[in-house]
């Protein structure tokens, strides 16, 4: 290669460098475990926890568990069950319980796997949420979910930590993680995890004023929810609800999103989004949070329900309702259909609001009802004029008399 067009790359690279914009990088805490008894020979661990460097909300903690030695081989395919606990401050850590690596069977090599748990944020923005390891006895716990009993307990005395910044939250951004238990009308039960997004109305609503709450929502990886045989694979639909306090008679909020591409066995595809609808007949400050996801082809026919597992643990928004000036006018008009409505019933007094037009035709006067006959006035006025017409001729007469 020439020269310059070394120096040219180089160049380039070290420009490119510099524009790049800094990225927040995630941060690790290692934690040294002491190992003991259950179906694991490893008497020592060393477990990475993976956490954001900012987050809002919540956030996600991927445990890295390393590869594992079995004392006895299983018989059968499994996988491990990872319990964990994490001490944290500013924030709820939803204690870990999940499976991860595969085991196969014949073999004591059990492969390194990754599980995630959650923590949701308590700090306000600007603030700090501080991890560190839970020392109590059996803070991990690791087991076959074949034989969930038989648990080899992993204890630390590490008092490391590290710290996760509170950003400020964008209303309906990346969203938070919802854990759901979906059961169909036919199947077993599945574990769902959808990030889930909630966007208010940018100006308060008012009382009697129908608003939207947008849903948005994408599945985690590995956490799907998956058609069940006997699920129709046409005209399926998704039901978003959202969960509504605060104000009396405001409970919930309800939306629905189109399906397609549905496959027995496969992940069905959440809609792009979702406008889910609602109407306060109370002025105040309510309470909003992800709430029930259900599958069907009609909201009264669920044929997958999807609740919350830990409802109490998601992310509130804060929804502010205005006085509306709805009922007055809301009043007056009903109050003017009510006469036009009874104007017709039999009641001697209303007989004087009756019209006398004649239908089908224009105002024609009142008739036989407007009291002595006109043509006697004409007849009248019609002879006054005659005789004065005489009287002129005879006076004429009188003034030239005949020669």
């Amino acid at each position: 290669m020439p020269k310059l067009a070394v120096v040219a790359s180089a160049i380039g690279l070290v420009l490119l460098s510099a524009a790049a914009p800094a990225q927040a990088a995630d941060k690790t805490l290692t934690v040294a475990y002491t190992c003991s008894g259950g179906p694991f020979s490893n008497t020592t661990l060393s477990v990475p926890i993976v956490v954001p460097d900012t987050a809002s909300g919540s956030f996600e903690a991927k445990w890295a568990i390393p590869a594992l030695t079995l004392r006895t081989a299983p018989t059968a395919t499994t996988q491990v069950q990872v319990n964990g606990k994490l001490a944290v401050t500013g924030g709820t850590h939803a204690d870990l319980s999940k499976t991860g690596a595969s085991v196969t069977p014949g073999t004591t090599a059990v492969p390194a796997g990754q599980v995630t748990s959650t923590v949701q944020i308590t700090a306000a923005t600007g603030g700090q949420v501080t991890i560190k390891p839970s020392t109590e006895t059996g803070s991990l716990k690791l087991a076959l979910a074949v034989t969930p009993t038989d648990v080899t307990t992993c204890t630390t005395t590490g008092t490391e930590s590290v710290t996760v910044t509170v950003g400020q939250d964008g209303g309906g951004g990346t969203g938070d993680v919802v854990d759901y238990t979906c059961t169909p009308t036919s199947g077993a039960p599945q574990t769902v995890r959808i990030r889930t997004a909630l966007t208010l109305p940018a100006a308060n609503p008012k009382v009697g004023e129908q608003f939207t709450i947008g849903w948005k929502g994408t599945y985690e990886s590995g956490a799907e929810l998956e058609a069940p045989n006997g699920l129709p694979t046409t005209g399926l639909k998704m039901y978003a609800y959202a969960s509504i306090s605060g104000l009396t008679g405001l409970t919930s909020a309800t939306g629905v999103g189109e399906l397609s591409g549905v496959a027995v066995g496969q992940p069905i595809a959440l809609p792009a989004s979702v406008d889910m609808k609602t109407t306060s007949g109370r002025a105040g400050t309510a309470t909003v949070k992800p709430a029930s996801v259900n599958f069907g082809p009609r909201p009264t026919e669920p044929l997958i329900e999807c609740e919350p597992t830990s409802p109490g643990s998601l992310k509130t928004y804060t929804l502010t309702i205005g006085d509306g000036s709805a009922s007055p006018s809301a009043s007056a008009t009903p109050t003017k259909t009510a006469v036009v409505t009874v104007t017709p019933t039999e009641d001697d007094s209303e007989e004087p609001r009756r019209s006398i037009t004649p239908r089908e035709g224009v105002a024609t006067g009142a008739g036989g009802d407007a009291g002595p006959d006109g043509r006697m006035f004409v007849l009248a006025g019609s002879a006054l004029v005659l005789a004065a017409g005489a009287g002129g001729l005879l006076l004429r007469r009188r003034a030239h008399p005949l020669r």
